[in-house]
């Protein structure tokens, strides 16, 4: 893998990952990182999954992401399309993580407008580190009932039968998990983006143009401006690029 910007110096060193993707101090408040992959001509899926337009690199950029949440956002399209399972503990990075005082594993908070989700799978019966679902206060009371007896922790983030993006992060923060991760589906990221609480996009632009009519990395409602990212750094292998581009802060206009 090679750094394409910042332009490497002289007397470059090996990518390492864990310090090119680090998160800002925890001083600085929640932080909320998205991670997709598109194809050349713009589809987040191919045959209805986004595994075929990943790869080797790909994957190691997406586990040391994991590694260095606190939380993996994620929409119940998406675990349903995707059979999200728990999140692993890697051996890698259990030092960092005792040093930052996070568990083992990141949570995974699974964002549910109906929670019609199967709470036999392994993601809620199994995870090292338990799992959370965000849901309205609306949401079907008989379905939160299965799943606070399937022992998953409800998080009440919306007034209505949705999830608020701006309240979802803030009560994630309120439990300590500050360094967040969203992983999708594009339908619910666009509604997390369209809230502004979008502080990073890190996308995997694949090599591979597939047609059809996949959804874009966000499908969903529009952002007002549109907001301004700046890029942070771009990284390369085998064709891929892996960029990552950081919420440009606005200069305040005086008069």
């Amino acid at each position: 893998m090679q750094q394409l910007f910042p332009p490497p110096g002289p007397a470059a060193h090996p990518v390492d990952l864990a310090e090119s993707y680090a998160y800002p101090p925890r001083e600085a408040g929640p932080y909320l990182r998205a991670n997709m992959v598109a194809s050349l001509d713009g589809a987040a899926r191919h045959e209805g999954r986004s595994a075929a337009l990943s790869s080797a690199a790909d994957m190691r950029i997406f586990g040391t992401l994991r590694a260095l949440a606190d939380v993996i956002v994620v929409g119940a399209e998406t675990v349903r399309q995707e059979g999200y399972r728990p999140a692993k503990a890697r051996a890698a990075f259990a030092e960092r993580r005792a040093a930052a005082g996070q568990t083992p594993a990141p949570a995974v908070a699974v964002v549910s407008r109906r929670l019609d989700l199967d709470f036999t799978a392994p993601l809620y019966t199994a995870p090292s580190t338990p799992t959370l679902v965000l849901a309205g206060a609306g949401a079907d009371p008989r379905r939160r009932a299965a799943a606070e007896a399937a022992g998953v922790r409800v998080v009440i983030a919306g007034e209505g039968e949705g999830v608020d993006p701006v309240r979802a992060v803030r009560e994630l923060a309120a439990l300590g998990l500050t360094r967040m991760l969203h992983e999708g589906g594009p339908r619910v990221l666009a509604q997390f983006a369209a809230a502004e609480v979008v502080d990073e996009l890190c996308l995997t632009v694949s090599p591979f143009a597939v047609g059809g009519d996949a959804p874009r990395i966000m499908n969903g409602p529009g952002v007002a401006g549109p907001a301004r990212f700046a890029p942070a750094s771009v990284l390369e292998e085998d064709g891929f690029l892996f960029t990552r581009y950081v919420k440009r802060s606005e200069p305040q206009v005086t008069a």
